[in-house]
């Protein structure tokens, strides 16, 4: 059904179009179009294609909740998000719902405080409600998504950026920090995001790992809320830091947002980046390649994170997620000093 938009005549008569129009199009049985609308196995590739031209072309709508009656299923994956104003959760959701369709499932999307936990299960109890077969946390806080898990024993629970995520995430940050270090820097910053986070405890091991590799002692710490604003806030204190002796030559930054802000706050200082000191970031979004200078970054492979946790609430086999990749860009070069 993806891909097909309607015709104007179709969208005319959506609403009246039932499962005996669809099987006289598609010439084949209500029965074959029920299998198709409900996933069954044993459907021809051809006759599927079939049926669902022919939904698209006549505008039919499955209801879901004629179907959750008839399979004990919503086939509806429940998401609790926070803090959706961000690149990383704004992505995630996106990524999420595209995954939970490539899987023949929508989402429904329940807003959060990840930080309070009551927040967190009156979101879980809203989209429970609603009969979603499973939970997906997005960018998930660490006390909130093990409590989530113990009072929902008997509901599927997955998360973004945990587990083998979490590794990923730690061996992105490591990748920006070793690129860095080839660079020739040895006194190397960081500004971490919120220490509630599981993403932001990830990416910042990640750092203090490759500097422990490194042999280097690690360098100072600043703390953000991952927006540009918290970068350029801490930018004072970090010219300052720079244009001491021995001051740091290089910052990792947890995210691409609070690295755009650091910049602009280092230029207001008085500061050339990467003249004077190199700044790195990690997520990769669309415009990091448009900062001035373009911006260092680390890309994850969300959509195959994605992938992977929607497979993990449906007892589905896991599919393979990629590799951190490292751009570099201008926003880093060797240290003058």
């Amino acid at each position: 059904m993806d891909g097909h938009a309607p015709t104007p005549a179709a969208r005319e008569t959506a609403g009246r179009v039932g499962v005996r129009d669809v099987a006289r199009a598609a010439g084949v049985s209500t029965q074959t179009v029920s299998r198709v609308i409900n996933d069954h196995p044993h459907i021809r590739p051809e006759t599927r294609s079939r049926v669902l031209d022919a939904m698209a072309e006549l505008g039919y709508r499955v209801n879901n909740a004629a179907r959750t009656l008839g399979t004990r299923t919503s086939r509806t994956l429940g998401v609790i998000a926070s803090d959706a104003t961000l690149y990383g959760p704004s992505v995630g959701i996106a990524a999420l719902e595209a995954a939970a369709r490539d899987a023949g499932r929508w989402t429904a999307t329940a807003y959060a405080d990840a930080s309070a936990e009551a927040s967190v299960r009156d979101a879980a109890e809203r989209l429970l409600g609603q009969g979603v077969d499973g939970l997906i946390l997005l960018a998930p806080h660490a006390a909130t998504l093990a409590s989530l898990s113990e009072a929902y024993p008997g509901v599927a629970v997955a998360a973004l950026h945990v587990g083998p995520g979490a590794v990923r995430q730690e061996d992105g940050a490591m990748l920006a920090v070793s690129h860095l270090v080839e660079l020739g820097h040895r006194r190397i910053g960081r500004v971490v995001g919120p220490a509630d986070w599981i993403e932001a405890r990830s990416r910042d091991a990640g750092v203090a790992r490759a500097i422990a590799e490194a042999n280097l002692e690690p360098g100072p710490l600043w703390t953000g809320d991952w927006s540009a604003a918290s970068g350029a806030a801490v930018a004072g204190d970090i010219a300052a830091a720079v244009r001491n002796e021995p001051g740091p030559t290089a910052i990792a930054a947890a995210n691409d947002q609070m690295a755009l802000g650091l910049i602009a706050g280092l230029r207001a200082a008085g500061l050339d980046v990467p003249g004077d000191v190199s700044v790195t970031g990690f997520d990769d979004n669309p415009d990091a390649a448009f900062y001035r200078p373009a911006l260092t970054t680390v890309g994850l492979d969300l959509a195959g994170e994605a992938r992977s946790a929607v497979a993990q609430v449906l007892g589905a086999p896991t599919p393979i997620v990629g590799d951190p990749r490292l751009f570099v860009r201008a926003s880093t070069a060797p240290p003058r000093r």
